[in-house]
């Protein structure tokens, strides 16, 4: 049974969320306080940690910075009501694979949930590393370079640039981003995507604003090209 953390201090979000994953057969342990839950974090092995952005003694970003950079790789998706673009990509930036806006539907956080689960298992593809410009990735211990100096990269942020990497050249769009990177090709396109190639941009490129690698294709999508 895989076991999920949530660190969420409403109360009745906390018990909305507990019921519902118990329902989809999740063994679930709560916290409501910021440095509790970085504890059971760092101390208990967890398959999925649930953090909310804001939180009684320790934010989620302190949270998530602090696991990531004691090398805690469970991932991570966070909860954030403000809806602001900044927010999103900070929680991103400090190494969540995931966020779900408030107010959200259970059928997508459900969702979200098991397709994170299900990508911490998946290795269908034998590519195991790729160099590009001055960029080396090692997919799967999931580390990369830059030059000399290491790039930390989430665990989402090295599926979404290996399902770019094995399609040189194709252009992918959101949707298809989102059904086979993601998983839930029966959801509304969101701004994940977006957010990702923003984030992936910032760690890979020379000059995001001016991309070689992780190129737009103008209401089409996105390419990837060496």
């Amino acid at each position: 049974m895989k076991r999920i953390l949530i660190v969420e201090d409403d109360k009745a979000i906390l018990r909305g969320l507990v019921d519902s994953l118990k329902v989809e057969h999740f063994e679930i342990e709560t916290s409501s306080d910021g440095e509790e839950g970085l504890g059971f974090a760092k101390r208990r092995k967890f398959d999925l940690i649930i953090l909310d952005v804001m939180l009684p003694g320790m934010n989620g970003f302190e949270i998530c910075k602090q696991l990531r950079a004691e090398k805690v790789k469970t991932p991570i998706l966070m909860l954030t009501g403000k809806g602001e673009e900044i927010d999103k990509v900070m929680g991103l930036e400090l190494g969540a694979d995931d966020y779900v806006t408030k107010p959200f539907s259970v059928k997508e956080l459900i969702a979200r949930v098991k397709a994170l689960l299900r990508r911490q298992v998946e290795n269908q593809s034998s590519l195991n590393e790729a160099s590009f410009g001055d960029v080396y990735v090692d997919f799967k211990k999931q580390e990369a370079t830059k030059g000399k100096r290491k790039i930390d990269l989430t665990a989402k942020e090295v599926q979404l640039l290996k399902y770019f990497v094995e399609r040189e050249g194709e252009v992918i769009s959101r949707d298809q981003l989102l059904d086979k990177v993601w998983g839930y090709d029966a959801l509304p396109t969101t701004r994940t995507v977006d957010n990702y190639i923003l984030s992936l941009r910032k760690k890979i490129e020379k000059n995001p604003a001016k991309p070689r690698h992780l190129l737009t294709v103008h209401t089409a999508g996105y390419k990837f090209q060496k």
